[in-house]
């Protein structure tokens, strides 16, 4: 992948693809009846504390005014906490209980009949296959588990891990793509920036206002509209586009070390398969 664009080189990466096919399986649970949207939230901040609903409801594909009485009503019945955020303390952080877990565990059947639906592209052989590789990649092998779990929890481990190669650039593996986008289709309007990563428009302003108060983007005049800005890297963010790179080759090469590079293989073309139905 030495000569592919760094967007291209995250798109065909396993990360990039797990990326996918977890917010296929998201997809599928949101679309379902509530206690679906129950399950998700509950789900995701089992990995992972968020850092405010804001950042939870783009994480998701969740209308944020759904997102503020989903979040009262699992407030309510006790299974998650809101805490002052330090980092921003106009906004709090979510943080699931106990009774959170306990109730996350029991909802595991509507998973499994989600799981028939988003793999039915795949033959019984490849989903099972499917599942070996994704136990390979979590600390403690799970190969009885739903496909949806292995994919959420494969996902969550690869972007800790793209979290840590990423800590001493002060960025985290949301911004991966970032700046190579802006740096394939800058100067650009902060639609066309939505629309090259695959977000929606209030997703990619928040990632564009840390990344200008990182001192890595710059907020230029549009040269085709007036009335709005063009996105370009600055020097800094030129530099971090390079180290960024060098990140995600090392993320992929980790990668490779755990599952070797012919199971490398086979789990990428199988998640093609699946995101390809």
């Amino acid at each position: 992948m030495a000569d592919q664009t760094l967007p291209m080189m995250l798109r065909e990466s396993v990360g990039g693809l797990l990326r996918r096919a977890y917010a296929r399986f998201t997809g599928e649970a949101l679309a379902d009846d509530p206690q679906s949207r129950d399950f998700v939230v509950l789900d995701t901040l089992a990995d992972q504390d968020a850092d405010s609903q804001y950042e939870l409801a783009e994480r998701l594909g969740i209308n944020r005014t759904i997102m503020v009485r989903l979040v009262d009503r699992l407030q309510e019945a006790g299974y998650l906490t809101r805490t002052r955020n330090p980092g921003n303390r106009r906004s709090y952080v979510l943080s699931i209980t106990e009774e959170g877990r306990a109730a996350r565990d029991a909802m595991r059947q509507a998973v499994a009949e989600r799981d028939a639906r988003v793999t039915a592209a795949l033959t019984p052989a490849e989903r099972q296959r499917l599942n070996e590789l994704l136990s390979l990649l979590l600390p403690e092998p799970e190969p009885l588990k739903a496909t949806a779990y292995l994919v959420a929890q494969a996902h969550y481990r690869l972007r800790r891990m793209g979290d840590a190669l990423l800590a001493d650039l002060g960025l985290r593996t949301r911004h991966f793509g970032s700046l190579g986008v802006i740096a394939e289709l800058g100067p650009c309007p902060q639609q066309q920036f939505a629309r090259g990563l695959g977000i929606t428009e209030p997703a990619a302003a928040q990632i564009v206002d840390e990344l200008v108060r990182f001192g890595l983007v710059a907020r230029g005049q549009d040269p085709g509209d007036r009335r709005r800005y063009a996105l370009e890297l600055t020097d800094l963010g030129r530099q971090r586009l390079v180290a960024v790179r060098e990140v995600a080759a090392r993320l992929r090469a980790e990668v490779l070390d755990i599952l070797g590079a012919d199971a490398e293989r086979e789990l990428r073309a199988l998640l093609i398969k699946l995101l390809a139905s």
